[in-house]
């Protein structure tokens, strides 16, 4: 065992006993991850040696420690100021802790932080037990933090059930739309472990599930990103109506004829949102970039 692994194993005793006693915060969708099911979920993170992690919501440290046994190193982001104080203590220097909301963090300050800690160069594994409340805008900063050139590989997450289910739907569901849309347009998505509501403490009202996102660059392509992400966000807002009638709220069509924009798409006007494969929408949102004025 090497001398590192002593230090370690000897922190993780420590911090048994000391952040355990932090209470859950109802403001911050804690819920704490039960020991019982640590193993499982480190399992299904699949840990390497060589790893390097950027672990959203460590809360007591139930799943630092052991990444901090089997990876190379771990970032950490923490919002709650007395875990973060807690950890801090326990778990110093073998983590390095970044205090405040992970929503806050530009792909800037992120990689100011990876230079920090001498990992800049290192492709990056993200863990998580994400609040319910707050899911989708972290799924949506990991997909800027890719999009902006950072050597992001997959990201391992427990999520409210339903948000699984939405990520993971296929066109023509109910649950498919803007999340299911702009995720796996950058990454494929899988599911790889079921959590009862008895897996954490307090037990949520929900099921919880675990899902791994492999990030990609955007498959397809589009022409303008920014005209992709906003005609998805503008037809799923109509999702009932025929496309015909849901592109008559989306801005570029003044200059566009909704009508014109499908059949040049190739695309029946009389479908609904929903329908829409991800390639299809691409194409649709290219005929509207094509046409943009400048």
């Amino acid at each position: 065992m090497s001398r590192k692994h002593v230090a370690r194993t000897t922190v993780g005793q420590r911090g048994d006993t000391t952040v355990r006693r932090a209470a859950a915060k109802k403001r911050f969708g804690q819920h704490f991850l039960e020991a019982a099911w640590v193993v499982k979920v480190v399992r299904a993170i699949d840990v390497h040696e060589e790893d390097t992690f950027l672990e959203i919501g460590p809360g007591r440290g139930a799943l630092t420690r052991p990444l901090l046994e089997a990876a190379s190193s771990v970032l950490a982001f923490e919002i709650d100021r007395d875990l973060a104080a807690h950890l801090r203590a326990d778990l110093s220097p073998d983590v390095t802790l970044v205090e405040g909301d992970v929503l806050d963090i530009t792909s800037a300050r992120l990689r100011d932080v990876l230079h920090a800690a001498g990992v800049s160069r290192k492709p990056l594994r993200v863990a998580g037990n994400l609040p319910y409340n707050i899911a989708s805008p972290i799924l949506f900063k990991l997909i800027e933090w890719h999009a902006a050139g950072l050597p992001l590989v997959d990201a391992t997450l427990m999520l409210q059930r339903e948000v699984a289910d939405r990520l993971l739907a296929p066109p023509s569901t109910r649950e498919y739309g803007v999340l299911s849309v702009l995720i796996r347009h950058q990454a494929d998505v899988e599911r790889l472990l079921a959590l009862p509501p008895g897996a954490f403490r307090p037990a949520p009202k929900v099921h919880s599930t675990v899902v791994r996102l492999c990030f990609h660059e955007p498959r397809p392509a589009p022409k303008a990103h920014g005209m992709f992400v906003a005609i998805t966000q503008a037809i799923f807002t109509r999702r009932r109506k025929t496309l015909n009638n849901a592109l008559l709220a989306f801005e570029p069509s003044a200059r566009l004829a909704p009508a014109q924009a499908l059949r040049t798409a190739g695309i029946d006007g009389s479908r609904r949102p929903e329908t829409l494969t991800i390639a299809e929408l691409v194409r649709l949102s290219d005929v509207f970039a094509a046409a943009a004025p400048g």
